[in-house]
């Protein structure tokens, strides 16, 4: 049911976006940019066809949002822990080091340079 929902939540978004976009603008006259009278202040404009059916769209893409939100919340999270099992202890491939081991110093890089006291001076 979950996918089923989600699959007609999809069609009735493309749809009202289709519709939308398919209707004339109202109060983009020119004598509404500067204040004059349009069909945006006219009161309850003309009821067609179009507006009716973006109405019902809306009305059925909030319903189908608002139950998806309510099953989601109500779907049981599946894990691939068993609830009360313990995670097993992660297995070494080589013993550990003891605590009483000498420090390892880190390794630097040869160079060319001669040493102190070694006699080489040019």
């Amino acid at each position: 049911m979950f996918v089923a929902l989600i699959v007609v939540h999809v069609i009735v978004a493309v749809a009202l976006v289709l519709i939308v976009l398919l209707q004339t603008g109202r109060g983009a006259e020119l004598g509404a940019a500067f204040g004059g009278m349009g069909q945006a202040t006219s009161g309850r404009g003309q009821s067609t066809f179009i507006s009716k059916l973006t109405t019902v769209l809306a009305v059925v893409f909030m319903s189908t949002s608002m139950s998806l939100a309510f099953i989601s919340t109500e779907r049981p999270r599946s894990s691939i822990v068993a609830p009360g099992a313990t995670a097993p202890a992660p297995q070494r491939s080589e013993p550990a080091p003891a605590e009483t081991a000498t420090p390892v110093s880190p390794i630097l890089p040869q160079t060319d340079a001669p040493q102190p006291g070694s006699g080489n001076t040019q």
